[in-house]
Order: structure tokens, then sequence, then C-alpha cells
């Protein structure tokens, strides 16, 4: 009886949990909700395990979808790791309906293709292997005959699709669009189709682009230290024993069966769920899903990883990596996965400890300029977490030593050496964090996804804010105690060459056919299905924002904020480091200083308490002073920030420990790859005298007035300005708050002219060849012709940009990534001036392997003087271009922006308008037209970074006269 009743009780609760959670549900479909959800999310699940979270946002008619498969890295094989990477790239080739035009007769060249490969990978003598290599690349060669490359990607071209792209962790695969909101069911459709139907082909040309991603990957120190500290925090688990790129030398030798059976196993309905977030009907949505995502057999026999448990850590864990960048330390502690107690714990010790403004690290070693630079925070995945510090050293500082500090701010956490103010002030910031990720489809959506795939209940989503409010300083220290003792894993990473990456010769691949103007019937019942058409918005500058003046007569640009309670305020000044490029450092030093009446310290600690937070930010030319946060504080936070600038204290030793800084951080640069590729291009662009090498030498940064630079702090508000506000205040509310605290006089002074600085004229071709010891060149074709803005050309121009070096489906990257595997990313564009005083400028971006570069450089000037034509890659561009127009909405403090970059270009209007208008009438002709008198015959500089001992430097003079740099040309110090 006493079983019974309870029985009753399940019931009874469960009916009322029901109830609450369908009220004035219409659809036959039951779903979870929580009460006082910020999303007011829906969670279904269909009969066959699969989870659909929904989110309705109606601000623009479009849909974040994130499908996310709880499989990753660490289901990978042992002896082909890599496996869920290169499956989810595989995910892009389509199935036995699309991607194909002849399946019949393309299957047995695959099914020989996966066989040639089995034998390939168990092969070990390598003229063996260049064999059956070479066979490999002739059957897909024949294969690709029937192939239509990218086609998943031109439908999702067809229904006006942005975003399309996938990731891989350890723990999910998760795949992205973004749809137009009247495409739901082509949507629908298509992924249904893929899901279930996945048909692997283009195998070993997209080998190639995994392997340059790998590539890529090796060049990045950060990320050999973040896979050295899970391979020591986690020496059994995969998280620790294997990457998700995989080992070179398993990418090297796949396994399309183990891929397959991969797929069967876990590609499951139980396995999956559909994030979504966006404008639609939840009712109607769910029966879209349901009709085309029912249907999918669910696998009753998921395999469960039998993972061994990690033992404990008793004595520090000291390892090392080598890399190009500069040293730095990693400090590591092991703990339980995102779905538990301790990860909450963990989000609020990091925010103590490292919040951007006022925690101990930001006052103790940041503010005091004790590190170059230092943060704390958790990486969190579903079996474990790992809570991480990491610093980069002073001039002259070890990393035994950094190691040392760091753990004097985890002995700080221990013993309480913090304000308890610091806990409520974190909690305001967690909910100021949580507003700006309700304000984007995708942050919602994501916030779906990562609930999915760590295994929570949305009710213990809704409620984590609610829950850390209650943890208490003492229960922090004790937590501390209890946890952080010498049970850390320390990476070192130190500055050199790295032994263990490896040389691998490219592979002689024949380039496939590419079929463009072929298509699947599928594509052709995609594009012919009618929908509801959505209508585009324009903006109309006179309508949608407001202007009006301030004191001494600023404009204000305005724009209410009905949404929620964030708020942005700028200050916007026509002057920057090429009117005074002391300002750039005036801005550094303004960090480190206090007022008459308040610390340093005490002023980032009342900015955090209020959920606020500033910066001064100067480019070449325009100056933004901004200010945002909880508009509930915001006049507080103004007064505090209005005085920091008008009131800064002199602090002599705060500026020579910055000088030592700068100069350390510029040491820094010269041995980043990016860095130095951005540079090179800058050169390029402007020559050796530019706005990027436009800084205070080393002489007068030493020699500088502490003093002067204040001045130039105390005086930036005497200047003409423009004032955008982006909030919920009214106008009235704001100009109150402007006139009261705004601290400028009542005649401002004018904008005086800065150093002009003039972008090269491309007059022929040359090679600017700058040395970087990696295995991977950067490459950018560079073209300067001096044509200055011309409106009427603006809307071809856009179309030959999405024809020609737009997304996935584009001709570039068809042609560099899927025809010849030459590369991960590759673009080419026609670039509009910023600003009305510049040209144009033609640009082209790749990287690849060393031993590629005579192809890739080969392949883009044939590409781009000889344009391939395709009346079918055209039509989807075409399409994809008004599908956007139609759906896009400009809304927030982007409506201001929009005006200021229209204005930059002496227009008055939304130049979507004009190009919604031409975009029907333009045909193939016309883009040819554009490209032969714009783009054909160009000369280029061909900048070039990589290391000269892999590079056929004869080959490389073919492109034009080579001029090598050195790094203080390039950098300018």
């Amino acid at each position: 009886m006493k079983k019974t009743l309870q029985f009753l009780s399940v019931v009874l609760l469960t009916l009322l949990w029901a109830t609450s959670c369908n009220k004035g549900n219409t659809s036959k479909f039951e779903y979870e909700s929580v009460p006082d959800d910020p999303l007011k999310a829906r969670i279904y699940t269909l009969d066959n395990g699969l989870k659909v979270y929904m989110s309705v946002n109606k601000e623009k008619p479009r849909i974040q979808t994130y499908i996310a498969v709880r499989v990753g890295g660490k289901n990978d094989p042992a002896e082909t790791t890599g496996l869920a990477h290169y499956f989810e790239h595989l995910m892009f080739k389509g199935t036995n309906k699309f991607g194909t035009m002849n399946y019949e007769k393309e299957k047995p060249l695959l099914d020989e293709i996966e066989r040639l490969f089995e034998v390939y990978r168990k092969t070990t003598d390598e003229n063996a292997r260049k064999a059956l290599y070479h066979q490999i690349d002739s059957v897909s060669y024949e294969a690709s005959k029937y192939a239509i490359p990218n086609e998943y990607d031109k439908l999702m071209s067809a229904i006006g699709a942005n975003g399309t792209n996938a990731y891989t962790g350890f723990d999910m695969t998760v795949y992205t669009e973004d749809i137009p909101s009247n495409q739901i069911e082509n949507w629908a459709k298509i992924q249904s189709e893929r899901f279930q139907n996945n048909v692997i082909r283009g195998f070993h040309t997209e080998l190639e682009t995994v392997y340059e991603e790998k590539n890529m990957s090796l060049t990045r120190d950060f990320r050999k230290v973040y896979e050295k500290l899970l391979a020591t925090l986690f020496p059994h688990h995969p998280y620790g024993t294997q990457t998700v790129l995989g080992t070179q030398e398993h990418l090297k030798n796949p396994s399309i069966t183990n891929i397959k059976n991969y797929y069967k196993t876990w590609y499951v309905p139980n396995n999956m769920a559909i994030c979504l977030s966006g404008d639609f009907d939840p009712d109607q949505m769910i029966e879209v899903l349901n009709t085309y995502f029912g249907s999918m057999q669910k696998n009753d026999n998921l395999p469960k990883l039998q993972l061994p448990k990690e033992e404990p850590i008793t004595k520090p864990v000291e390892t090392e990596v080598f890399g190009l960048d500069a040293a730095n330390i990693t400090i590591g502690w092991r703990f339980p996965g995102a779905n538990s107690p301790e990860k909450e714990m963990l989000d609020l010790i990091g925010q103590v400890l490292s919040n951007g403004q006022a925690g101990l690290i930001d006052l103790d070693l940041l503010q005091q300029q004790k590190v170059l630079n230092a943060y704390a925070g958790t990486y969190d995945m579903a079996d474990y977490c790992a809570f991480v510090m990491n610093a980069t050293p002073k001039q002259g500082q070890t990393l035994e030593q950094l190691k040392e500090i760091l753990l004097g701010e985890i002995e700080k956490l221990k013993k309480g050496d913090f304000d308890e103010g610091l806990l409520e002030a974190s909690i305001n910031n967690f909910k100021l964090y949580q507003l700006y990720r309700l304000e984007s489809n995708a942050g919602r959506a994501d916030w779906f996804v990562n609930s999915f795939i760590n295994g929570s209940d949305w009710k213990d989503e809704v409620g984590v804010l609610d829950r850390m409010s209650k943890i208490t300083k003492q229960q922090i220290i004790d937590f501390a105690n209890a946890n952080f003792k010498d049970n850390y894993a320390v990476v070192y990473k130190r500055e050199g060459k790295d032994p263990n990456e490896l040389k691998i010769s490219k592979p002689e691949i024949t380039a496939i056919v590419m079929n463009r103007d072929t298509s699947s019937d599928y594509l052709r019942g995609i594009r012919e299905a009618e929908v509801t058409p959505i209508e585009p918005v324009f903006l109309d500058y006179n309508k949608d924002m407001d202007q009006f003046k301030a004191k001494s007569g600023i404009p204000v640009l305005y724009k209410q904020n009905v949404t929620n309670d964030i708020f942005d305020l700028e200050y916007v000044f026509e002057m920057g480091n090429n009117n005074d490029k002391a300002l750039g450092t005036a801005i550094q030093y303004l960090a480190y200083l206090g007022t008459s009446t308040m610390t340093p310290e005490q002023i980032k600690s009342e900015f955090y308490k209020l959920a606020c937070s500033f910066n001064v930010y100067p480019a070449s030319d325009r100056t933004y002073v901004t200010l945002s946060g909880l508009s509930e504080n915001m006049t507080k936070a103004l007064d505090l920030f209005e005085q920091l600038l008008a009131d800064p204290q002199v602090n002599k030793e705060a500026y020579t420990n910055l000088v030592a800084d700068i100069l350390k951080k510029r040491s820094d640069a010269k041995l980043n790859q990016g860095s130095n590729f951005n540079q090179l291009i800058n050169y390029a662009i402007w020559g050796p005298k530019s706005p990027a090498t436009n800084v205070l030498s080393t002489e007068e940064l030493k020699n500088m007035d502490p003093a002067a630079l204040l001045d130039r702090i105390r005086n930036i508000h005497t200047y003409e300005h423009r004032i955008l506000y982006y909030g919920p205040k009214t106008k009235d509310e704001l100009l109150a708050d402007i006139n009261k605290l705004h601290r400028v006089p009542e005649k401002l002074n004018p904008i005086q002219a800065g150093e002009e600085f003039t972008q090269q004229i491309t007059d022929n071709n040359k090679v600017y060849f700058a040395q970087y010891d990696a295995k991977q060149i950067y490459m950018s074709m560079v073209s300067n012709r001096g044509e200055k803005f011309d409106p009427s050309i603006e809307p071809i121009r856009d179309m030959y940009n999405e024809y020609f070096g737009g997304g996935m489906n584009s001709i570039v990257f068809q042609e560099m990534r899927e025809a010849r595997g030459l590369a991960y990313s590759a673009g080419a564009y026609l670039l509009p001036p910023s600003k009305l005083k510049y040209p144009y400028i033609m640009r082209t971006f790749i990287a690849s392997q060393n031993d590629k570069m005579d192809d890739a450089v080969k392949a883009f000037d044939e590409i781009i003087n000889n344009m391939p034509e395709s009346e079918h890659a055209f039509e989807l561009a075409k399409e994809a271009i008004l599908a956007r127009l139609r759906t896009e909405r400009i809304t927030k403090s982007s409506v201001l922006w929009s005006y200021i970059r229209a204005q930059d270009m002496g227009l008055s209007t939304d130049t979507r308008k004009e190009l919604y208008k031409e975009v029907p009438t333009m045909t193939l002709a016309d883009v040819k037209a554009f490209q032969e008198k714009w783009v054909k015959g160009r000369t280029y500089v061909f900048c070039i970074l990589g290391d000269e001992k892999d590079l056929d430097m004869k080959k490389m003079a073919t492109y034009g006269p080579i001029q090598k740099l050195t790094k203080e040309e390039i950098f300018g110090y």
C-alpha cells in the first residue's frame, strides 16, 4: 500500500509538472519548461530520443540552429585519433541524393577508395605507399566525375543560410546554421537527409584540408600548452591520452571503414539535440522536426566508454613545451565535470581571482605590474574540468618565479584575503553576462548545446545564479583549502624550436572535377520549393535613430534599448595616433592611475561592483572612449569615469614599469606568427612608414615626461567629439546625465590635422618575404591601383566578392580547398576603402604547407585572372545575397555605427537598399565584365611569411623581385 501511494504521488506530481509545462499548448507534443526561465525555453523529447531545445526571439526573421551530437574526440578509436573531427568535415560532402549526379556509378569507385585506404594504412614501405596513393588519387579523380562538390553549401545558399560551419571538441560535434525563418521546412529536410544518409566522398582532398588545419595548430603555442596540460592532468582519460585533431601519423593513415562504423554508432537521435533560437512558432516547429527527424532509428546499445578513473595527483607534476611564441606558464588542477557543484564554485572562484577589473590577479599582479599578463578560469568538459592559471613574464622574470607568484594568489584565496563584497559584485557581473548572452540567438542556442552535452537539467541551468549567490566567503575558503593543494600540473612554455614538429611532404593530388554547372534533382527541388517571402527592412537614419545636441554643442546619436538593462555610451573623437603617436601610450598609462581621492585599485573595484566597465581605444585616426554595463548603475559609473579622465595622478614608478612592459610586449610580438604576418601586410599596403609603425621609439618612451601624458588624457574632452548612446534611458534622462557629468569646456577645440600616411600603389609584381620558422606559410597577394571610392560599383563589387571569394560555395574555396587540397582556409576579395581618402585594394589569403607554396600561387594567379564562369554558381550567389538582405536586420547600437560608416563614405542612406534593387537584374556577364576591368591583369605584392630553408626561393623569384624584410623593418622598431 505504501508503494502504491508513492506511485500515485509520483504520477500526480508528473501530471502537475506536465500541466505547468504545457499550459496553453495546442500541440500534441509535450515539453518541459522552467518557471522564471529568461529564455522561456521549451524542451521536447521525440519518441526516438531526439532532444529539441527552443527559445523564441522575434528581433529578426532568422533562426540560429545547432545540431549537437554527444560524441567527440574522446570517442575516437585509439588507433585512428582525429576521427570525430575528420568526420565532421565529411558531413558536408552530401548523401546518395545530393552531392552526386549518378550515385550508382559513383558508389563502386567510393568502395574501391575505401578498400585502398585500408591497404594503404597498413602498408609501411614508402615506395609501396606512394604507389597506393597514386592509385587512390586516380580512382578519386574518376569518382569526382560523378560528384558535385559543395552541394550542401549550395543548398544552404539556396535557402539563405549564414554561418554554415561545425566544430568538434572532446565531448561533442556541433553543426551550425543561421537560417531565414521562412525556410524551416527546407532546412529540416536537408539536415534530416544528411544526418541519416551521409556518403563519404572527396576523401583524400578533404584529408589534406584537415592536415593543413593540424599544421596550423602546430604553429600555435597556446594549443600545445593546452594539450600538454590535459595530458598531464588526465594521463588515463582520452582528454589527455589523445587530441581532438589527432596525431600527424593517424591523419596520414585514415580508415574510411572506421569512420563509417563511428557514424552508424553515434549519429543517432537518442544521442543528438536540435537547439534553436529565433523567430518561429514552437508548435509548428516541433511538427516539422518530428516529420523529418522522427523516423530516425535510435541506437538502444550506445556504447558506454569504459574510462578509467584518474588517480589523485599527490605532488606537483612539471612539464614543458617549446615553441616560437613568447614564454609563459600554465598551472592546472583537476576537478569533476561541468555538471557538478564544483563547477559553480570554480566559476565564482575564477571571478574572485580574475575578472578583468577587481580580482586578486587583476589588482595584486596586473595593477601592481608584477607580471606582464595573467588570468585564471575553468576549462569545463563533461567528464572533468580543469581550473587553470596562466601568466606571461616581465623582462628578466623566470617562469619559475611566475609559478610562485601565481601560487601566492591561491594562498590568499585560501586565507580569505579578499573582500567579501567581491562575491556580490561577481554575481552582478554574471547577471550582466547573462543579459549579453540572451541578446543573441547564438548565445541562447549555445547555452542549450552546453546543457545537452554536459547532461544538465535545464532547471539547474536556470537556477545557477541563485545558487551561486548563496555561496559564502567561508565556503570558498574551505573549498580552496580542501582542493588547491600540491595536486597540480605545471606547463612551462619555453621559447625554442619544437622537437616534436614533423615535416611531411605534400602528396601528389590531381585536381578533382568540379562539375560547377551540374546540380542534383534534390537541389533543384529545394530551389523550386515555395516559401512565404520575407520583405527586407532597410534603415532610415531619420527614423531609426535620433540626433540632438548636448551641452557645448556636442552631437548625440541616440537609440533606445527597449529590451533589457544594458547600455553602451561612447565618446568618439576624430583624432587618433596619427594626430599624436603618444596618445596610445597615454591611454595605456591611464590603466595604472588613480585620482586625488581614489587609488587605482579602488576605482577598478568600484566599477566592478557597478557591473560597468570602461575602455579608451585610440585607432589611427579615431579615438573611442567607451562606458558600458548595467543601466541602473550608469549615472554612478559615468561620474566615476569622468573623475578619472579629469583627475588622473602621476605615478612615476608605474610609468617606468609601463615602459619596460611595452618594450617586452613589442619583443614578444615579434615572436608571434600572426603578428608578423599582419605587419608584413601592413608593410605591403603602406610601405615602411605606416599607422602600424607610428609608435614612440624606445628612446622617446624612456624620455617621455609622464605628466605630459596625463595632459593628453585631461585634455581629450576639450576637443570636438560625438556621443553615441544605446540604452534604456530616455533622451531627457540621458541629456541630464551628460549635461551634469560630462566635463567639457563651453567651447570645444577643433581637431588638428594629423600626419597623413599614403597607401602604396602596386606598380609592378614583387615579393616581400619575411622569415618565420614554421612548417606552414602564410601568403597574401596585395594590389592597389589607386582607384577611389565609387558608390555606383558597390553592388556589382559585392556580387563579385560573393561569387568569387565569399563562402564555401565560392570559386576560391572550391578551387583552393576542394579541388586541390591546398589549404585549410583561402579567400580573395576586392576590398572597399574605409574612408573616402583611401583606395580599393585587392587581397588574397592562404595558409598552406611550405612545399605547396608554388602550387598555391599558380592556382590563385590562374583563377584570379581567368575567373571560372558558372551560371549555376552565380545564380546561387545571387540567391544568397537576396536572402541575406531580406532577413538581415541592423538593430541596437549597430544602427548608430551604420550611420557613421555611411558618413565616412560621404553617404546618407543605407547602401543595402541599392544592392537589393540591382542584384536581381545582374548577370554573370556583368560579373565577368567587372572582373575584366577591376581585377584581371593586376600587379601584386606577394607577402610570404615562411621558413626560407623549406621554400623554393628560385620559384619565388619568378613571381617578382624578392625583398627580404627583417622584423625591425616590418614592425618599425
